[in-house]
């Protein structure tokens, strides 16, 4: 079955009932009142169920979306009751959550947490005024300067929270007990799940589920040599050529030659230690799942999947989304976003200057904590880039040829990255170099097919029909009442 055809039937009153009547019998502070849809995003669907006095929400994972579906939930309930724990970001409190063989239908694993008040999310807040809602969004260039100053800063203090925890490991967090939280999984990156659902990157390709990293250096490695598989796995449309092949091979062997060097980390001496004392780093962390009230004040931060300890060399990096859009579609190409977001710098830095300095004084923050410097320092080396690149699978070579490979290896007779890598071909070892050719004739065979290369999550695999299988588990209800009242009659006749 195909995952739209599922997200269809949930959305069918029939099957929404029993998703309601579960969520009463696990949460019912007060007499339910209605019972919705709340929202569909790109990894979840949640359903809003309404009392007299509240709201609490239940989720599960998209269909087809979520690849990791087990693992994904049971990492990010880890993360919200560690973050309330040993920080004050604003965030839904997890009454339960249980795995898929535990909910009605067993749509997958579910997390049933309190809904959060609010207006809107800070992206609409904003969003330029007038851009319809299936284009993708850009910065208000006429925003009050003032008014982006707050919202600039209300982010950054929730940066700042985010990057107090210090971890031992780079990894996943499980909750031992309800004190005790430990790294002791992979960490389950965004990158990760859309490599297998978009780059048909085979499942075994990954670390297994117990791996964690000790050193920074050791993560970017891992994430290079995630890389070059992802050019080798992809079978359609990940290239157009053997010249545009040998270009891509080239920009991953180059980047890979980096990361064992030991030369992508480590930049700022001991504010960049390779070992140890690693942030926790949301990859989905963006103004669309920060939610605000009608004074734009956050309310709540939705969406913790996708986070996991990470190098600092992540928290480092002064974030994206100042811009809302990304750097590779940002319309007019990468520099003219560069041009954009050192204009629009300079107001988060201060802004978030002022948090750290409020902070510092109210006693929940220490002077070597500050971001500000670091954010700067990055952006000025280049290092942003560095970040940016380990971990944009999909965005990797515009970002290496233009902001990495001359700044590491020299200058090119021509800053046209098509022409400039042909020049590099002369970095790689003998072994490289047939490598490289290898794959340009397997890669060059795969083009004319295009066949489907999809591998499922592991629900998907199970094929099954929603409603069928509401109906059957309702049929085998009935008749065990009828039974039952058969029997009834039975020993009243005798």
């Amino acid at each position: 079955m195909l995952p739209g055809r599922r997200v269809l039937q949930i959305l069918d009153r029939e099957v929404q009932r029993p998703i309601g009547n579960f969520m009463i019998r696990h949460h019912k502070p007060y007499s339910p009142v209605a019972f919705d849809v709340l929202r569909k995003g790109a990894f979840n669907i949640s359903f809003q169920m309404m009392y007299e006095k509240c709201s609490a929400v239940i989720r599960f994972p998209l269909p087809g979306a979520t690849m990791f579906p087990e693992e994904k939930m049971q990492h990010e309930v880890a993360t919200m009751r560690y973050l309330h724990d040993q920080t004050s970001v604003p965030l839904p409190f997890v009454f339960h959550w249980g795995p898929k063989k535990e909910n009605p239908l067993e749509l997958g694993p579910f997390i049933i947490m309190d809904y959060i008040d609010h207006e809107k999310t800070m992206y609409h807040t904003l969003n330029t005024p007038g851009i319809p809602g299936s284009e993708r969004g850009r910065l208000n260039p006429e925003i009050d300067e003032d008014k982006l100053e707050d919202l600039y800063g209300q982010l950054a203090e929730i940066l700042l929270q985010l990057s107090k925890p210090s971890l031992p490991k780079i990894g996943s967090l499980s909750q031992v007990d309800d004190f005790t939280w430990e790294v002791d999984s992979r960490p389950l990156s965004m990158p990760l799940n859309e490599l297998v659902r978009l780059g048909s990157l085979p499942q075994s390709k990954l670390p297994a589920r117990d791996t964690t990293f000790d050193t920074a250096s050791a993560y970017f490695e891992f994430l290079a040599e995630l890389h070059m598989a992802h050019l080798s796995t992809q079978r359609n449309d990940s290239v157009d050529s053997g010249d545009d092949c040998r270009r891509k091979y080239i920009a991953r062997c180059l980047f890979r030659k980096l990361a064992r060097d030991h030369k992508l980390t480590g930049r700022r001496g001991p504010l960049s230690p390779d070992h140890g004392s690693f942030k926790l780093w949301c990859d989905d962390f963006r103004p669309a799942n920060v939610l605000v009230d009608e004074e734009s004040k956050i309310t709540g931060v939705m969406d913790w999947e996708f986070t996991y300890a990470a190098p600092v060399e992540l928290s480092h990096a002064p974030p994206w989304l100042l811009l809302l859009e990304k750097p590779e579609y940002w319309p007019d190409g990468l520099d003219a976003w560069c041009v954009q977001y050192e204009r629009r710098l300079p107001a988060f830095l201060k802004a978030l200057t002022r948090r750290e300095d409020d902070a510092i004084h109210q006693g929940w923050l220490q002077e070597s904590q500050r971001l500000s410097g670091p954010m700067r320092e990055s952006w000025d080396a280049g290092d942003f880039w560095i970040a940016y690149a380990a971990r944009c699978n999909f965005a990797f070579d515009a970002i290496y040829w233009q902001k990495l490979d001359r700044r590491f290896f020299g200058p090119t007779e021509t800053s046209d990255y098509d022409v400039a890598g042909k020049e590099r071909v002369d970095l790689l070892d003998d072994k490289e170099k047939a490598e490289m050719e290898a794959l340009v004739v397997r890669k060059l065979e795969e083009m004319p097919p295009r066949v489907l290369a999809w591998e499922p999550d592991e629900y998907t695999l199970e094929h099954f029909d929603i409603k069928e299988k509401h109906a059957a588990k309702q049929a085998s209800i009935d008749e065990a009442e009828v039974n039952a009242v058969s029997d009834q009659l039975s020993e009243s006749a005798t």
